[in-house]
């Protein structure tokens, strides 16, 4: 039987205890509308934070997951994203929107 432990962040730290720049606290939460988007150029942790935080900035949106392995961003919202404005944030990002997955 083994036991798994999690050690502490560090404060102030962007970092999970796995190394990870993402500790799953930004998970899509159900409610409203919710649309998968495929992004370009998003190989990391600090990616999928960028693209995360520049989408979150929309108004409308409740929670956005990006997952770089993939390149999908999931967006929960209250109401349909105009995707032209999805597009304006993660070409702000530095990434490119190919669409809807």
């Amino acid at each position: 039987m083994t036991a798994e432990t999690e050690t502490p962040r560090a404060a102030g730290s962007c970092c999970s205890s796995t190394g990870s720049c993402q500790d799953g606290a930004a998970e899509v939460r159900t409610g409203g509308v919710t649309a998968v988007y495929e992004v370009k150029g998003m190989t990391c942790g600090h990616c999928e934070g960028a693209v995360s935080e520049e989408i979150s900035g929309i108004d409308g949106v409740t929670s956005v997951k990006a997952e770089a392995a993939s390149g999908r961003v999931t967006v929960a919202s209250a109401a349909p994203l105009a995707e032209d404005a999805v597009r304006a944030a993660v070409d702000e990002a530095g990434y490119e929107l190919l669409g809807r997955a």
